[in-house]
């Protein structure tokens, strides 16, 4: 068998003929033969002869130009590497280089070599002796090939120590593990330190080198690469939902959402996997400042305390989803600690800070500051700030996050499991923090009375938070036995809570029925609301003319499955409005409910929520949703009698501070104050975690809460639109007014796949139903992870007793590119 090589040697194009043992002359002999057919520079005759390994005496080839004589000469040895098959001789003849251009062919080349027993080592001569090792080493050593390689095979590696800001040279060859490059560096630079946290990292490739027992022929790293031997654990300003700043080191070379789990374990948060990173968005409206004044805007926030670094001591370890056997960590009252600093942070560096800078509110300080944060003004603003959020599958360092770069902590995903006063304290509080703040920034829409109902529920958390502060400081010292208040919620557990008496039949589902007035925009027809009789059964809303005709044909039939549901009520003027945007073929058909009262529109609004999920009264949250859509018109009532309010109390609140600039342009502030104080006796009463609770609650019951906008373009159409994604659904809305086209449930989701090459995700429903957009102004793989992550997120339950499934997560949110 005789193959054809293309060979170019030290420069010189030409053919090598490889004769293996299939030639009967070679095989009785025991020999391979090496025929190298370069023309002879100036002449064009061919100097084709040749060689016998064994016999080992060299025919004269063409080189560089010139001719060089092999005779009468003995190979001392072969080496391959990268390629080439490097050929020594005694030290008076230059060491040779055959160089391979397709890969294929170096295997067989070198296969055949060590067939005939020739050795591969530059020191030995396969047995014959002629020369000795150390002849054979001093010929090698310190010989450069024109690549700037070595003759042994090594070369030379350039690493950056940042520490100490040193270049360091080492010589290596392609075979040296990672795990073996760093200790020679270690070894190299002579210096007493603790390098267990140090790492390679490769900034044109931009990876880690992690992988200790990988070569770096493996990594493909050559002589051309830079590599910075530097510390994996890296400062960071990390902004929490509360505006404050607070120095952590952070691991830059684990994924992001294995360095948020560290941080939210160390933060005492649980479920780490509703939260991420975010960069800091930046308001086009402003100038560019220097890095002088962004530095002293984000000092005005910074809080005392030590430098914390996630991992390190006995840190409170929080389950993961969820545990029967959790001893409550909090007290459900006030969310204060139930034991000592120790026990709430464990022995963490905000053990010996200040630990109500997580647990209690931080009100704002003043308008000034306020002022000093972007707003957005436009759905595309909102939809900008979205294309800051890390890819979690990736580490910091890959994706060019720099030591002691500001960047936000904030909840990513809608979707809150098992918020628990007893364990969540701090997550609670986190929580309102960002909800505040997305009111007070006008993130998301809410009416006036809902404003200032938003801004007596923050005056009241304000003032309650002085109290439980003082009370904390004063009372630090008590202490609880753990083992007494495991047993006590033991105990509660075993025995069950309250069941209700009115169950009724369990294998009926339960029906509403009454006058409702009923509009569709959209008709002609329909100039007004018009009174129908409608019952509600299942997911299904029939409209009869009158009472009598309900047994027959509807007038109207809607069924709500899908739907999105928007309220428009106010309390003042008595109108409780239901908006139905209900799915069909050609789009959306908006349909308006007018309720008489708010119990009617409680019972209705929470039918109608339910039966956009696919749910039916039946479900065992429908009686808490309709107490929850009760309990929060309750809160926006005006009290009936103005003089019951303390005089003295009107000089401690700053309506600057508790309301968005839109109502303080609309009204003066003696006006806000009093009508924030008059809301104010509507949750008077409420406790501080329950008041917190209650912020929540209204905040997730606003039509515009948990949608995540991005700007894109859908395939087939004309402009840019947004897509809004939220827990349960993915929305196409007007990139204008924000009206929604289209709603696609993810509950009728087949499979989502996104095409990186020209960015595109397509998503495919039920009903033969297949959605594609790109996404114009962020990268394609945010919209995939946002997808992903609320699917992992619809997956946890209370039953499940184990730790978090990350790779799980990478499954579902990970691209491959």
């Amino acid at each position: 068998m005789v193959l054809n090589l293309p060979l170019p040697f030290t420069g010189n194009a030409g053919m090598v003929f490889l004769a293996d043992r299939a030639i009967p002359e070679a095989a009785r002999a025991g020999t391979a033969l090496l025929g190298c057919d370069f023309p002879s520079p100036g002449t064009g005759q061919d100097t084709s002869r040749a060689l016998d390994l064994k016999a080992q005496p060299l025919p004269r080839v063409g080189f560089s130009g010139s001719a060089v004589a092999w005779r009468d000469v003995c190979i001392t040895g072969w080496r391959s590497y990268r390629k080439r098959i490097i050929f020594f001789f005694p030290p008076f003849v230059p060491v040779q280089t055959l160089l391979f251009k397709d890969s294929s062919h170096f295997p067989i080349f070198t296969q055949i070599m060590r067939m005939e027993g020739t050795s591969s080592s530059p020191s030995l001569n396969g047995g014959t002796g002629y020369y000795a090792k150390e002849a054979g080493a001093m010929a090698l050593d310190g010989i450069r090939m024109p690549d700037g390689c070595y003759a042994d095979g090594t070369w030379e590696l350039s690493v950056h120590v940042t520490d100490l800001g040193r270049d360091v040279t080492l010589r290596v060859t392609g075979e040296i593990h990672i795990g073996g490059v760093m200790l020679r560096l270690v070894e190299k630079l002579d210096v007493k330190k603790d390098w267990s946290d140090h790492a390679l990292w490769w900034e044109k490739k931009k990876t880690w080198l992690l992988k200790t027992h990988w070569t770096l022929d493996k990594y493909g790293i050559q002589a051309d690469a830079k590599l910075q031997f530097t510390p994996q654990h890296k400062l960071l300003r990390l902004q929490l939902p509360n505006m404050k700043y607070v120095k952590v080191k952070v691991n830059f070379s684990d994924r992001v959402f294995k360095a948020v789990s560290d941080i939210c374990k160390t933060f005492n948060i649980r479920h780490p996997e509703e939260l991420s990173l975010l960069r800091k968005p930046r308001d086009p409206s402003k100038k560019k400042k220097k890095k002088l004044d962004d530095q002293c805007e984000d000092d005005t926030f910074e809080l005392e305390g030590p430098l914390i670094t996630p991992g390190s001591g006995n840190i409170y370890s929080s389950p993961g989803l969820y545990s029967k056997t959790m001893t409550p960590t909090y007290d459900a009252h006030d969310g204060s600690p139930l034991s000592p600093t120790s026990a709430w942070f464990g022995d963490s560096a905000l053990s010996e800070g200040n630990p109500g800078i997580l647990a209690v509110s931080q009100p704002v300080t003043s308008p000034e500051s306020l002022a000093k944060m972007y707003k957005p003004q436009t759905l595309l603003d909102k939809a900008k700030i979205n294309q800051g959020w890390l890819d979690s599958s990736r580490s910091l360092m890959e994706q060019e996050v720099k030591e002691n770069e500001a960047l936000l902590l904030r909840f990513k995903y809608y979707s809150f499991f098992d918020l628990n006063p007893k364990y969540d304290a701090i997550r609670i509080n986190q929580l309102y923090e960002q909800s505040k703040w997305a009111i007070l920034l006008e993130e998301i829409e809410c009416t006036e009375e809902e404003m200032m109902m938003f801004a007596a529920l923050q005056y009241h958390i304000n003032k309650l938070s002085i109290m439980s502060s003082e009370n904390h400081l004063n009372h630090s010292d008590k202490d609880v036995d753990e083992v007494d208040a495991a047993l006590s919620d033991l105990e509660i557990t075993l025995e069950g809570g309250k069941t209700s008496t009115i169950l009724g039949d369990i294998t009926s589902i339960p029906e509403l029925a009454d006058y409702i007035k009923v509009f569709k925009p959209k008709k002609l027809t329909l100039k007004g609301y018009k009174p129908y009789w409608c019952t509600f059964k299942d997911t299904s809303i029939s409209c009869y003319k009158s009472k009598e005709e309900s047994n027959g044909t509807p007038a109207h039939q809607m069924n709500l499955r899908g739907c999105e549901v928007t309220p428009d009520v106010n309390i003042s003027g008595q109108k409780f409005n239901i908006k139905l945007l209900i799915p069909v073929a050609e789009g959306m058909n908006e349909i308006w409910l007018r309720c008489d009262n708010e119990t009617q529109y409680a019972s209705w609004m929470a039918a109608c929520r339910l039966a956009s999920k696919g749910k039916t009264m039946a479900d065992s949250s429908y009686g808490m949703e309709v107490q929850n859509i009760l309990s929060f018109l309750k809160m926006q009532h005006l009290n009936p009698d103005p003089q019951l309010i303390p005089e003295q109390i009107n000089t401690d609140i700053n309506p600057e501070c508790l309301v968005s600039p839109r109502y303080l342009k609309k009204y003066k502030n003696k006006q806000i104050t009093a009508r924030i104080l008059e809301a104010h006796q509507n949750v008077a009463q409420m406790s501080l975690i329950e008041a917190k609770m209650r912020f929540i609650q209204a905040w997730q019951s606003l039509p515009e809460f948990g949608i995540t906008h991005f700007n894109a373009r859908f395939q087939g159409g004309k402009k840019d639109e947004l897509i809004g994604i939220a827990y349960n659904r993915l929305i196409r809305m007007d990139a204008s007014t924000g009206d929604a086209i289209k709603t696609w449930r993810f509950s009728n989701m087949k499979q989502w796949n996104v095409n990186w090459e020209i960015k595109m995700v397509t998503v495919e429903f039920a009903d033969e139903v297949r959605v594609s957009f790109i996404c114009t102004e962020v990268d394609c793989k945010v919209v995939h992870e946002f997808i992903g992550g609320y699917i992992f997120l619809s997956t946890r339950a209370k039953d499940q007793n184990e730790s978090l499934d990350e790779e799980m997560f990478y499954k579902l949110t990970s691209g491959w590119v």
